[in-house]
């Protein structure tokens, strides 16, 4: 039995490449019939989006932005061509957010990734994210079916209930949180019943912590991480080599600087925008507001699709100053004012009872005078006044922070 989900997982990544973008100019298309992206996109020409270079001029779309959008313009701010009839299913998530569910058998792309977690056909999986207005429940069940699993839909919560539904249809696999995991499994020990038919499971929607990823595996449960959002579906999933995550396929992933749409070096921490080839519920450089990095190579496992570290952190770090709300993209703007200096970090701390800023900049080699000119446009960005600080090149953590609040909290 091949360990791979198809063909398509070891192809070469040029291979992969002109295909993602031989197949992007038509999504452009689709995307353009709907009146929020006609105007964010005015006077694009989707066929000469060809490449990674044209892909990153094209504007960001913020998650964050979404709400407000979607308030103002239900339910799809105009980013959808067709109406909510068009879709099987309709769904809401915090924010509030609303998203439809795509078409076809596995239309959040769980399947490949349940694929390289030993799910196999025949397989009971208990699948305990939830299906109550939220896509999360659904998203692992059509994946998990589109590979001929048998689904018990289970959802969150009602562990002695859940225990009964194990010990009756021995599940041989998990999908849900690595927390509500450990829960049932607590209580199956207290309670002296036998879960061991757990062997494998897709964790995700929080964090897994090495010393919780070692009990699960001590109980004998070999867990995967999967990057899953409601707007995309899977996005990225661990496999056997456990080393980073794979990119999905049918999807472009981009890690841009915190605050701009700029892509950053290979193995810079940023935030992750997708870009789906879906022409029903186009997405095109949506900024999901996390943060990650891309790691070198293909993976040991064998599957040639690029590679990120994982979910590393949130890459909205807005926060209040003396009242005034500072922002990534303001510390990206000074950096593109002064393109001498290399990475940034805005520090805000407190002097005495008042807010203080420090921006800290790296600088091989500063010219007389840049330190006060750095400061000069902080404070034109900002409207706040800040120091500036040098410092070695390559000293600065490489792991997306752009502003870093150290104000103690009593």
């Amino acid at each position: 039995m091949s360990s791979f989900y198809d063909s398509r997982e070891t192809r070469s990544n040029a291979e992969r490449e002109s295909d993602l973008f031989a197949r992007l100019p038509d999504v452009l298309e689709a995307a353009l019939r709907a009146p929020a992206y006609a105007a964010r996109l005015r006077g694009i020409d989707p066929r000469a989006v060809t490449g990674r270079a044209a892909l990153a001029s094209l504007p960001v779309l913020r998650k964050s932005e979404l709400p407000a959008l979607q308030k103002a313009d239900p339910p799809f701010a105009g980013f959808v061509a067709v109406p909510p009839a068009a879709f099987g299913r309709l769904f809401t998530s915090p924010g509030p957010i609303f998203e439809p569910e795509g078409s076809g058998l596995d239309p959040w792309g769980a399947a490949r990734a349940l694929h390289a977690m030993g799910f196999r056909k025949g397989d009971v999986v208990l699948n305990t994210f939830s299906y109550h207005l939220v896509p999360g429940g659904f998203m692992m069940d059509s994946g998990a079916r589109a590979l001929g699993c048998v689904v018990i839909p289970a959802g969150p919560g009602q562990t002695e209930q859940q225990l009964e539904v194990i010990a009756a249809f021995r599940p041989a696999a998990y999908c849900g949180t690595p927390d509500f995991l450990k829960i049932l499994l607590d209580a199956a020990e207290k309670a002296g019943r036998d879960a061991s038919c757990i062997e494998k499971a897709l964790v995700s929607g929080a964090a897994f912590p090495k010393s919780l990823q070692e009990e699960i595996k001590a109980r004998g449960v070999d867990a995967y991480q999967a990057y899953a959002t409601a707007d995309i579906g899977v996005i990225a999933y661990e496999t056997a080599a456990r080393e980073g995550m794979v990119v999905n396929e049918d999807i472009i992933v981009e890690i841009v600087r915190p605050g701009t749409g700029d892509p950053v070096p290979e193995g810079e921490v940023g935030e992750v925008v997708v870009t789906n080839l879906d022409p029903h519920h186009p997405q095109i450089r949506l900024a999901l507001g996390d943060l990650s990095a891309v790691l070198p190579g293909p993976s040991p496992c064998g599957r040639t699709a690029m590679r990120i570290r994982g979910w590393m952190g949130r890459a909205d770090q807005t926060t209040k100053v003396k009242g005034m709300f500072v922002r990534p993209e303001q510390v990206a703007e000074v950096a593109r004012r002064h393109p001498e200096l290399g990475r940034l970090r805005l520090i805000v701390t407190r002097a005495g009872e008042t807010d203080a800023m420090t921006l800290a900049a790296e600088a091989a080699s500063p010219g007389q005078g840049l330190q006060a000119a750095v400061a000069a446009t902080l404070q034109d960005i900002t409207k706040l006044k800040g120091t500036v600080d040098f410092v070695v090149p390559g000293s600065l953590p490489n792991d997306g922070k752009v502003i870093s609040d150290e104000r103690k909290v009593d």
